[in-house]
């Protein structure tokens, strides 16, 4: 990392439900808002076989490991529909924002999403999120109002612009 941490990022699999948990429960509970459009302390464990069971013809899930206590600091992940449509989550601890985290992942992330054919990425977030806000234009990501809800902001990115 640019100042000097070390990091090691690797597919999440269903051997990582105890390092879910604790990296949840670490968030702050404005994170985990943000995160989960939720306000829950702890996650059920039908939430974390959810986030560690990956099914590779669809989703894909990566996590950050902070090198020197093999600690989950950052997940990037996103689960495909059969449009091509994929959903992302990227949800960084608190301790490790603000450190380019969120942008590695991101665009390992996208990178990911690319070389498996997904043809958009989308998020919906909470309207007052506004660190979101700015990573997703950051990441050349639009912006409209959840039809639906109006708390909600819906972020998307076409994978298959031309430059």
């Amino acid at each position: 990392m640019p100042d000097g941490k070390r990091i090691s990022i690797r597919p999440i699999d269903s051997n990582d439900v105890e390092l879910e948990r604790r990296f949840i429960t670490e968030l702050s509970p404005e994170s985990r808002r943000f995160r989960f459009l939720d306000t829950m302390t702890q996650p059920s464990e039908s939430l974390l076989r959810q986030l560690t069971t990956v099914d590779a013809a669809r989703d894909a899930a990566l996590g950050a490991l902070d090198a020197q206590s093999g600690r989950l600091v950052g997940v990037a992940r996103f689960s495909a529909d059969a449009t091509g449509r994929a959903e992302l989550a990227i949800v960084i601890s608190d301790d490790w924002q603000h450190r380019g985290l969120g942008s590695l992942l991101a665009h390992r992330i996208i990178e990911l999403a690319q070389a498996r054919g997904i043809r958009e990425l989308y998020s919906m977030d909470s309207e007052d999120n506004h660190v979101m806000r700015r990573f997703a234009h950051k990441l050349g990501f639009t912006r409209h109002i959840d039809p639906d809800d109006a708390t909600q902001v819906i972020y998307s990115l076409n994978l298959q612009r031309t430059t």
